[in-house]
C-alpha cells in the first residue's frame, strides 16, 4: 500500500519549507507532493522545486470540505496517471493542507473510501508549529490546536529566532504523546518524520505517557489542561487484564457514535483475549475507525492494553467509566495514567 503523509500546520508555520526539504531527497524519488490552498489563485506550488509531473494541486478551496471529492479523485488516479504518462511508479504521496484545514475529514477519506483504503494506508499527520507566533497562535486559534492534537509528529520550525521553552511547554499541554522535533530552515532527516503509525510506534508512545504522566505528582500541575489548550486534553490509560473483542469492539462504537465529534484521535495496542499472542492495533479519528489490524508479535514483554486519547471538552472519568461497562471489565483493572 501507498503511504500518505499529511503536511499540516497553520497559515505560515513552515509547511511548504519543510515540504521542499523533504522532496530534495534521493530517496523520495517516487513521491508525488499534493497541494492544497484556500483561494481563487494557487502561490505555494510555486515555492515548491519538484518538476510538474511530481506535482497535483488542489486549489480553489479547502481540503477538508469544498475539494475533498477532488482529493478523492486525484488519488484514485493518481497511479493511472503516471503509467498513462510514462512515469515513474508513485511511491508515497506527502498532502500539504492549507494553514485553515481541519485535517480530520482527510483522514476519514483514507480510511473510508474503499477505493482509496485497499491502495493507500496513513503512515502519518505530521503538524508545524513555528517557534516565534506558535504559542499565541495555538491559543488563538483552533484550527491550529487541533492540527497539533492529531500530529504523529510536532516539527517545531523557526529555531533560530526564539528560545523553545513556551513553544514547548504550549505543545506538550495540547498533544504530550506526540513525538517532537525542532528544526531549523526545514532541516528535518527523513527517518525523524516518515513511518510515525506503526503499532510499536503507538505502543511505545502510550508506554511514555504513562510514564510522563506518573512522574508528575504536582495535583496543581496542570500539565493536561493549560491556557493554551483548555478545551482539548490528552489520557493514557492501561488496562491489566485481556479484553473480549466483541465486548471491546461494541464500547468502541458506542463511544464513536456518542462522541465522535469531540474524539480528536485514538490510537491503542489491544491484548485481544481470543488471541492473546497477536495485539491489535487500533486508529481512530472522530466517529471513524479504521479496520483494525494484528502484530504478529507484541513489540515488548509488556503485553497490556494501552490506549491513548486526545479529545475535547471530555472528562478522563467517563471514557474510563464507559469502557468499564461496555468492555465488561473491572473498574480497578483500567488504570488512569495519571492515577
Amino acid at each position: 500500500m501507498i503511504p500518505v503523509t499529511v503536511l499540516t500546520g497553520f497559515l505560515g508555520s513552515g509547511k511548504t519549507t519543510l515540504l521542499n526539504r523533504l522532496l530534495s531527497e534521493p530517496d523520495l524519488a517516487g513521491t508525488v507532493a499534493i497541494i492544497n490552498e484556500f483561494g481563487e489563485i494557487g502561490l505555494d506550488h510555486l515555492l515548491v522545486e519538484v518538476t510538474q509531473e511530481r506535482l497535483a494541486l488542489l486549489d480553489n478551496g479547502c481540503v477538508c470540505c469544498t475539494v475533498r471529492d477532488d482529493l478523492v479523485e486525484t488519488l484514485k488516479t493518481l497511479e493511472a496517471r503516471h503509467v498513462a504518462e510514462g512515469l515513474p511508479p508513485v511511491t508515497r504521496v506527502i498532502l500539504e493542507t492549507t494553514g485553515l484545514a481541519d485535517p480530520a475529514p482527510i483522514l476519514h477519506a483514507l480510511m473510508v473510501e474503499p477505493d482509496l483504503a485497499q491502495r493507500y494506508r496513513i503512515d502519518g499527520v505530521v503538524t508545524t508549529v513555528d517557534v516565534v507566533n506558535g504559542a499565541d497562535t495555538l491559543t488563538r486559534h483552533p484550527e491550529a490546536r487541533k492540527q497539533a492534537a492529531v500530529a504523529d509528529l510536532i516539527v517545531v520550525t523557526k529555531t533560530d529566532l526564539a528560545p523553545l521553552n513556551e513553544i514547548e511547554a504550549a505543545v506538550a499541554a495540547i498533544n504530550p504523546m506526540a513525538r517532537r522535533l525542532a528544526v531549523m530552515d526545514g532541516q528535518a532527516r527523513l527517518a525523524d518524520v516518515l513511518g510515525l503509525s506503526s503499532g510499536t510506534q503507538w505502543a511505545e508512545e502510550a508506554a511514555q505517557a504513562v510514564e510522563h504522566d506518573h512522574a508528575c505528582t504536582d495535583p496543581h500541575c496542570g500539565h493536561h489542561h493549560s491556557p493554551h489548550s483548555s478545551d482539548i486534553a490528552s489520557y493514557a490509560f492501561v488496562v491489566e487484564e485481556p479484553v473480549a473483542w466483541a465486548d471491546f469492539r461494541q464500547w468502541l462504537d458506542y463511544f464513536a457514535a456518542l462522541k465522535g465529534a469531540d474524539l480528536l484521535r485514538v490510537k491503542g495496542l489491544v491484548h485481544i483475549a481470543e488471541e492473546p499472542e497477536r495485539p491489535l492495533v487500533i486508529h481512530g479519528v472522530q466517529h471513524i475507525f479504521h479496520p483494525p489490524r494484528r502484530l504478529e508479535a507484541w513489540p515488548s514483554d509488556d503485553r497490556r492494553t494501552r490506549l491513548v486519547f486526545i479529545v475535547r471538552n471530555m472528562e478522563r472519568e467517563m471514557i474510563a467509566r464507559t469502557l468499564s461497562k461496555f468492555a465488561r471489565l473491572a473498574p480497578q483493572g483500567i488504570r488512569s495514567a495519571a492515577a
